[in-house]
């Protein structure tokens, strides 16, 4: 795919555009620090990113302060005493050695505790519990995407995890196809299912428009209220 980026400058805010072949013009404001991103078509040119920029120019100054006041994520050194979340929860970490094969294993729903190998080092236990919280969401999902499948009446052909800087999920409405945010682990899990309703929403309209807002309100009366209780926390700022 041919991406082509550029900046412009809007309300004295700097605007980054990335043009590649899409359909639909997509804006977001992104962590770690609330920098304004406009995806759009090649065809789109800078008076009308700038136009759809304005239009929503509120959400986006509420949005930039959020990330702005926020306290930072200390950098995670997997080491006993820091906090980790997992199903919307916080678990103190532990850290045990033992000889066997590396394991994660939550304690009395109030530790997460790191089984590794001595001189396992700090990156080596970081992908041992992404691993882990990875394959938690691979024993969710299936459920869940039966349950909304049946209910919607739409078939999933293809789903997937993966670690996204700036969406919670994402589509291909033609392939039926969805993908969801690995962070969304660290969640409750109506924050998951929002999500998963979202993506699924978009099989029948691509865009956040009345129609799509009027399937959202039928199938998931309080969808306003998770979304904004998940885009009260950012999306995980460490550089991947």
């Amino acid at each position: 795919m041919s991406i082509k980026e550029s900046t412009i400058t809007v309300n004295n805010m700097p605007v980054k555009i990335i043009r590649k072949n899409i359909k639909n013009l997509h804006l977001a404001v992104c962590p770690p620090d609330g920098w304004v991103r406009v995806s759009a078509p090649e065809r789109v040119d800078d008076d009308t990113v700038r136009l759809a920029v304005m239009s929503r120019f509120g959400w986006i100054q509420r949005a930039v302060k959020k990330f702005q006041t926020q306290e930072p994520q200390t950098k995670r050194q997997m080491i006993r005493g820091e906090t980790h979340y997992y199903q919307g929860h916080a678990y103190v970490l532990d850290v045990c050695h033992t000889h066997g094969k590396n394991r994660v294993e939550i304690k009395n729903n109030q530790t997460l505790t790191l089984h590794v190998k001595p001189n396992t080092s700090t990156e080596n236990r970081k992908k041992l519990l992404e691993s882990w919280y990875r394959n938690q969401m691979k024993s969710i999902l299936p459920d869940a995407i039966t349950k909304w499948e049946q209910r919607m009446g739409v078939k999933v052909n293809e789903w997937g995890i993966k670690r996204m800087k700036t969406r919670w999920g994402t589509c291909n409405p033609a392939h039926k196809r969805i993908w969801l945010n690995l962070e969304l682990i660290k969640k409750p899990n109506v924050c998951l299912e929002y999500v998963l309703v979202h993506e699924l929403v978009h099989f029948w309209e691509r865009g956040h428009n009345s129609v799509f807002k009027s399937h959202m309100d039928r199938l998931m009366p309080n969808w306003r209220s998770i979304r904004d209780e998940l885009n009260s926390a950012p999306l995980a700022s460490e550089v991947w």
